[in-house]
């Protein structure tokens, strides 16, 4: 039986609810993953270094698709809560067509752009190739990756959060099976990699655009719509904190590589690259969680059910309170059986990938609020407080951070630049919670 966002939530029916995008987003990080264990070890740590150099300016491209997809969620969300779900469907329509256009002309730049992009993030001679090569074959289904991030929020919005579920395990095991096939039998190297993402992909994103096009008995469908500059701006704004996260998250991470390469070179790079798949299996929980609690936030503030809100936030910040406390205390546990699948030919790496993750995992104790916090705000269709903790959080603090304190700690400053901003980034959650308190009627 599925569960309406209309309805009274409970703890156990929020989790229920929100079950299906947690592990959707544990499971996108986890075949994510895959593909990073293939290429360190069947094709080598340069290889692995060079994918991880210009992943951040991919994901910069297809952070268009979050935007429009948790700002466009909540504003279809808020509109359907007021009763109005023709003109949820019109704004949800041209919301879609819209990243199509923008996906085929950031898919034609990005692929022209590719060579000097990786000369510009430090790639070398060796690296350089690897990274035209991997980076380019990826954008070719750039417009699918975009519609599979944004439908991870829509499906949510459609009641439909299982389907979403289901799609992304037939994306996440396709790419995996093919990794092993390209990689491991047919030895294609970092070209068998791209190929097994983009087929991934086109999975992902093409799936829950036929089911829209198609009649089907959820909230949402395609049908026509004209293009509404304001209502295009105020989903943007929505999600401006979305896209302003990835971005600057794919920003922060160049910095990082930067660092790294000048106090420790490619091998620095490496080790970064896999604290940064496996964190983002254990953020993926705060991120599914914000994923699929939000459409529930917006259209019960589009209601005026200022009670359900007032319940949502304790229930969610208790319940984020007992997972980052679970999580850190796995993170430490796992830190050396993790790195192992990665860095397993080297010892050298795997002790310092080891020492590296164990500082970077006390982070989970803090990112989660800030992860909600943001989450709530755009919900409320409050995008400027939403990217204000957005941006201060994965950039500002971050570059501050990144900066600083590898002064005064060496290597392990790098490592612990996280904790730092996102402890600052806490207290001004805090603020901003406290402060839209009673304008939004949850105090």
């Amino acid at each position: 039986m599925n569960i309406q966002i209309s309805e009274h939530f409970t703890y156990g029916k929020l989790l229920r609810f929100t079950l299906p995008s947690i592990v959707m987003m544990v499971f996108s990080s986890i075949y994510g993953v895959v593909d990073g264990v293939f290429v360190s070890n069947f094709v080598g740590a340069e290889a692995f270094a060079a994918v991880n150099l210009i992943m951040p300016f991919l994901m910069i491209l297809g952070a268009v698709g979050f935007m429009l997809g948790t700002g466009g969620s909540a504003l279809v969300s808020f509109t359907l809560g007021t009763g109005d779900e023709r003109r949820a469907n019109e704004i949800f329509s041209m919301l879609i067509y819209v990243l199509l256009a923008i996906g085929a002309v950031f898919t034609i730049g990005g692929i022209l752009l590719m060579e000097p992009v990786a000369r510009f993030l430090g790639a070398d001679e060796q690296m350089a190739p690897i990274c035209v090569t991997y980076g380019r074959i990826v954008l070719a289904a750039l417009i699918p990756f975009m519609l599979q991030n944004t439908f991870q929020s829509f499906l949510v919005t459609a009641e439909r959060p299982n389907f979403g579920l289901y799609i992304t395990v037939a994306a996440g095991v396709s790419n995996m099976v093919l990794d092993a096939l390209f990689i491991a039998v047919f030895h294609w190297g970092v070209v068998g990699a791209a190929l097994a993402t983009s087929i991934s992909q086109m999975i992902g994103g093409m799936i829950p655009l036929v089911y829209f096009i198609v009649p089907n008995r959820s909230k949402l469908h395609l049908c026509r719509a004209a293009l509404d500059m304001r209502t295009l701006g105020k989903a943007c704004a929505n999600g401006s904190s979305e896209f302003m996260t990835n971005v600057s998250m794919s920003l922060v991470n160049m910095l990082y590589n930067w660092q790294l390469m000048r106090l420790m070179g490619a091998d620095g790079v490496a080790v970064f690259g896999v604290i940064m798949y496996v964190n983002f299996i254990f953020v993926s929980v705060f991120l599914g969680y914000s994923i699929g609690s939000a459409p529930i936030v917006s259209f019960h503030y589009g209601a005026g059910n200022q009670g359900e809100l007032r319940g949502l936030l304790r229930k969610s910040v208790l319940l984020t309170a007992i997972t980052s406390i679970l999580l850190t205390a796995a993170a430490l546990l796992l830190a050396r059986p993790l790195s192992v699948i990665f860095m397993s030919y080297d010892a050298v790496l795997l002790s310092t990938t080891i020492r590296a993750f164990s500082i970077y995992a006390l982070s989970f104790l803090i990112v989660g609020f800030n992860i909600y916090a943001s989450s709530f705000f755009t919900a409320l269709n409050d995008g400027l407080t939403s990217a204000l903790i957005s941006f201060a959080r994965t950039l500002a603090f971050q570059i501050a951070a990144i900066l600083i304190l590898p002064v005064i700690w060496g290597i392990d400053g790098v490592w612990g630049a996280v904790i730092a901003a996102e402890a600052l980034a806490l207290l001004l959650s805090i603020a901003c919670l406290m402060r839209n308190r009673k304008k939004y009627g949850y105090a």
